[in-house]
């Protein structure tokens, strides 16, 4: 039985990769992204009427997460997840991908209301959270160790120690494309990866005609 809807593609690589640039040369094929840190800091963010999620948030951690604007103090959540509470960790991200998951397939509904066969879900924790069980198909955007290691130091301003060890906390990139079933290498000149991220583009359309109708 054919599916309808979006196809939802998961975008995986670690940071420094380019994912996000890669993101855009998709949307020029017609593939619009989101951008699930970009969903969870909505869903954060100041309000007058506390969202589901921080409502869940603020009966497992307390109100003393709240900033005066109701937005998330990121530094209060920080300090009790990383204390001395072992199952913190646990919950906060049990809460959060399950509210960041229904919103992106709130916004992946209205991207295909728009006129999209194809969203990619852009996710840095895509297996962490179990993200990629909704997909279809995963894209890796890989790209050479020093050029990651520099891209890191330069964005975020930190040493190149600080960024190998964040890199350090991160599923690696061979581990990531053993897993995808679609690997751009981020290795080359704009045009070349334009070439790669297309014709990864045309093979994701021919699997969404294989198995999806359109309404």
């Amino acid at each position: 039985m054919e599916k309808q809807g979006a196809m939802l593609v998961g975008l995986c690589g670690r940071s420094g990769s380019g994912k996000g640039y890669v993101s855009r040369m998709f949307k020029l094929c017609g593939i619009p992204s989101v951008d699930t840190d970009a969903v969870y800091r909505d869903m954060t963010s100041a309000s007058d009427e506390l969202s589901p999620c921080m409502t869940e948030l603020v009966s497992r951690f307390g109100a003393g997460i709240l900033c005066e604007d109701n937005s998330l103090n990121r530094a209060v959540l920080r300090s009790l997840v990383f204390g001395e509470d072992k199952e913190a960790l646990s919950d906060l991200n049990r809460i959060t991908h399950k509210h960041i998951l229904a919103r992106t397939e709130e916004i992946a509904s209205e991207l295909y209301a728009d006129g999209a066969k194809i969203v990619l879900i852009d996710a840095p924790l895509l297996y962490e959270s179990g993200f990629d069980k909704k997909c279809e198909a995963v894209v890796c955007v890989t790209a050479p160790e020093e050029t990651v290691i520099s891209r890191i130091m330069q964005r975020d301003g930190i040493s190149r120690e600080a960024a190998l060890a964040r890199l350090k906390t991160q599923i690696s990139s061979e581990e990531l494309s053993s897993c995808a079933d679609f690997v751009i290498a981020n290795d080359c000149e704009k045009d070349e990866l334009m070439n790669r991220v297309k014709n990864c583009a045309d093979r994701l359309y021919e699997i969404y005609n294989e198995n999806y109708t359109q309404m």
